[in-house]
C-alpha cells in the first residue's frame, strides 16, 4: 500500500491577507480554484521548485458560520529555512510577531493572520545565538 502526501489544507478568514502572510514566508501561488456553486476559493501556495509541498488556503465566500466548531484543530505548519534570523527579521519588519523567538539559532514560531501556527526551522546545524533573539521572550502562545 502507497501513500503520499497532497496538501495540508487550512481554513482562512481574508484570502487577500492570508496569501501576503504567505508570500512573505516565500510561497508562491501555485494552483487555484474558484467554485462558484460551492461559493468557495481553494488557493494552494508552495515554496519554489517544490510543488508537491502545498499548503491549501481554503476560504468561504459566506464566512465560516455555522461550521463545527472544530474545524480549524490541527498542529501547524513547518517550513526549513536558508537563515532563520533573517525569516524572521523579514517577517517582523512587515508586522509578524514572533511568538518564539529563535534563540537556539534553530526554531521560531510565528502565527498567520487566521492563527495557524507557523514552525521555522533552520537549514542544517543551528546558527549561533545572536541578538536581539537570544534574549528576546516569548510572545502570546505558539
Amino acid at each position: 500500500m502507497q501513500i503520499r502526501y497532497l496538501h495540508t489544507m487550512v481554513r482562512v478568514l481574508d484570502l487577500d491577507k492570508s496569501m501576503a502572510f504567505f508570500r512573505l514566508l516565500g510561497l508562491e501561488e501555485t494552483r487555484r480554484i474558484d467554485n462558484e456553486k460551492g461559493r468557495f476559493s481553494l488557493v494552494f501556495m508552495a515554496p519554489p521548485g517544490q510543488p508537491e509541498c502545498p499548503v491549501e488556503l481554503t476560504w468561504n465566500w459566506d464566512g465560516d458560520e455555522g461550521l463545527p466548531s472544530d474545524s480549524r484543530h490541527f498542529g501547524h505548519l513547518a517550513y526549513a529555512v536558508e537563515d532563520i534570523y533573517a525569516m524572521c527579521q523579514h517577517l517582523q519588519d512587515n508586522g509578524v510577531t514572533i511568538n518564539r523567538p529563535p534563540r537556539d539559532g534553530h526554531m521560531a514560531f510565528v502565527r498567520s493572520p487566521d492563527n495557524v501556527s507557523i514552525e521555522l526551522l533552520q537549514m542544517g546545524n543551528a546558527l549561533p545565538p545572536a541578538e536581539p533573539w537570544a534574549s528576546m521572550p516569548n510572545t502570546g502562545h505558539w
